[in-house]
């Protein structure tokens, strides 16, 4: 066995492979980070796109004005002296032996008034629950606003409605 054998040279086809794949290693590098760049810039300008065309400034006063709206609302809600108002209409409906039902309680704040919706047996017990609110400590001036006798019903109830100012528990 011979180890230490003859030196060969380099031939120039060899030479010429060698220095052929290093250029082109070397465009490929190159073209890479021309297309990363280009890509950064297209991915750069789509943000900027999307942010032109989605403005933030509208949408958050949108959303102030309606946090805001909510809050007033809430405010106003919570302003209205629920708890003497219900209990005066649930004590003018033991007053008449269960014979008047409460539908509905809607306030208006804006005119600081309710409309209440309820239901009685008959015209007669109608106009006493009317009258009995009429000395409620919660509403001022409940005046009946509509009432009507319900055919469908074999009972006949009569449906009424009526209005009020509350008064504020000052």
């Amino acid at each position: 066995m011979d180890f230490v054998g003859t030196s060969r040279r380099v031939r120039w086809p060899g030479l010429l492979v060698l220095l052929l794949s290093a250029i082109s290693i070397g465009v490929v590098i190159y073209q890479y980070h021309l297309f990363t760049q280009r890509r950064a810039g297209l991915e750069y300008r789509i943000a900027a796109l999307m942010r032109a065309a989605k403005p933030e400034a509208p949408e958050d006063a949108a959303f102030n004005a309606k946090v805001a709206f909510s809050a007033e609302r809430a405010a106003q809600d919570l302003a209205t002296p629920w708890t003497l108002l219900l209990a005066e209409l649930e004590q003018a409906s033991k007053d008449s032996q269960g014979q008047v039902a409460l539908l509905g309680v809607e306030p208006d704040h804006a005119k600081h008034s309710v409309r209440v919706t309820a239901e009685a047996r008959t015209l007669e017990l109608a106009l006493n629950y009317v009258q009995r609110l009429q000395s409620s400590r919660s509403l001022e001036y409940p005046m009946l606003d509509r009432h009507e006798i319900r055919a469908d019903d074999p009972q006949r109830p009569v449906r009424f409605e009526l209005t009020g100012q509350w008064k504020d528990s000052t």
